[in-house]
């Protein structure tokens, strides 16, 4: 007996140290994680976004169609020229001035306010108005003196307000737009050594416009000011009366046109940026350098072709699909099942609680590509959740989606010790090896 308790104790001395051995070399070996990324649907043709030629022969020097939901451009002329605003520089001042400002604070007029030039409301310094009401004069008939009231008040000076602006407009990733007047009016200043116009590019006036119409916290009043027809009020002390016509003629004269701004200097010519809802889809435009004087109709011909034109050819498509997931090796982890003989492998997936559907506005010819990108090993140690890949839409060779891929499991690192607890406790279990310590 004392023979077999020796034969069965070296037995175990050797399994432990071939099994220390085998794990050295598992220590030893250096693999460099390789990412797999597989094409699980082909339906991409690789086709810009940006029209090369216009196709639609606008009159407008600069000019944008843009999803409002997305901000993907579907319609481009010099949409990326950098050009003066004009007046619809004034959405950004109604949205700073709706978000930093009280609407029921009553606002005096300085004596640069009551100097601006026409078009304006006719203030006379001294005279008190509620910011909501300038507002509205501000939108509807582009008052460029109520402009520079609300920018006072709210920015503490012109030159205060202009820097809300254009930190605004750094947040929008509006990196070609600057901002110098709350009206629009041209201007230029130095600014770090440089000469800066006030200016912005079609392309941000929409991406602004997008911003004003559904994504601040005060785009519903926004749009109750833009989308009004008519708006009447008088000073604080009731010893005068305004009346305000709204300018922008599509809300009048196209079905859906809900909000929009125009503008006019003589550097800028005519200007245009608007918004138009069809079928639950929301289209916005802007146009930049759209004629001069006589031509003041051609921006409603321009924004009307825009419009139509994305009415026609965008509606929404879902293009969600399951894609097929897979195990993940992980490099020197603890088995989570099974011995040390066999590979560590833990399942892969995404979010259950995922959104399986993702509509895009697409042309009838666009296609979209879906790529995976998950490892096929990792090393140890892993948590479960723990973020290994994703899941990617891809429309024009930009990305539009992205889901993560999770472990489904985690595991630890391998080490010596816990190889050699795990080899104790098997050998301690093994059949007939307790009863054999007893005898002896």
């Amino acid at each position: 007996m004392r023979h077999a308790k020796g034969i069965l104790l070296a037995a175990a001395g050797i399994a432990i140290i071939s099994f220390i051995g085998t794990f050295a070399v598992k220590l030893a070996e250096k693999e460099t994680i390789k990412n797999h990324t597989s094409v699980t649907s082909e339906k991409l043709d690789h086709k810009t976004p940006v029209e090369t030629t216009d196709e639609l022969n606008l009159y407008a020097q600069s000019a944008v169609l843009m999803d409002a939901s997305t901000n993907r451009i579907l319609y481009g002329k010099n949409e990326e020229l950098v050009r003066p605003m004009a007046s619809t520089t004034k959405i950004m001042t109604c949205i700073i001035a709706l978000e930093n400002g009280n609407l029921s604070d009553p606002v005096a007029a300085s004596q640069n306010a009551a100097n601006q030039p026409k078009v304006h409301l006719g203030v006379y310094k001294g005279e008190t108005i509620y910011l909501k009401d300038l507002l509205y004069s501000l939108m509807l008939e582009s008052h460029n003196d109520a402009a520079m009231m609300i920018a006072e008040h709210v920015g503490g000076s012109r030159e205060g307000f202009a820097k809300l602006m254009n930190q605004k407009a750094r947040e929008l990733g509006c990196s070609n737009t600057y901002f110098i007047t709350p009206n629009g009016l041209d201007a230029k200043e130095e600014n770090d050594g440089e000469i800066k116009e006030h200016s912005t590019t079609a392309a941000d006036l929409a991406r602004i416009m997008n911003y004003c119409i559904g994504n601040s916290p005060k785009s519903k009043v926004f749009l109750e000011i833009t989308g009004t027809q008519n708006y009447y009020f008088t000073d604080v002390d009731g010893k005068r009366s305004f009346s305000c016509t709204n300018h922008n003629a599509l809300l009048s004269s196209m079905s859906g046109a809900f909000s929009g701004k125009t503008g006019f200097t003589g550097g800028a010519g005519y200007s245009y940026v608007g918004s138009v809802e069809s079928d639950g889809r929301i289209f916005t435009i802007a146009l930049l350098g759209c004629g001069w004087p006589p031509h003041k109709t051609w921006k409603w011909s321009d924004a009307r072709k825009l419009f139509q034109y994305g009415m026609d050819r965008f509606h929404y498509r879902d293009v969600y699909e399951e894609v097929p997931m897979k195990d993940v090796l992980i490099n020197e982890g603890i088995p989570i099942s099974g011995g040390l003989d066999k590979p560590v492998l833990i399942a892969s997936s995404m979010a259950e609680d995922r959104e399986k559907s993702l509509k895009l506005l697409l042309a009838d010819d666009e296609k979209v590509t879906v790529k995976t990108s998950i490892p096929d090993k990792i090393e140890a140690p892993v948590k479960k959740g723990q973020k290994i890949g994703s899941v990617t839409y891809w429309l024009n060779n930009q990305p539009v989606k992205e889901y993560p891929v999770y472990l489904t499991e985690g595991t630890k690192r391998l080490t010596v010790i816990w190889c050699l607890k795990n080899m104790v406790t098997r050998y301690l279990s093994m059949p007939g090896f307790s009863q054999i310590l007893t005898s002896s």
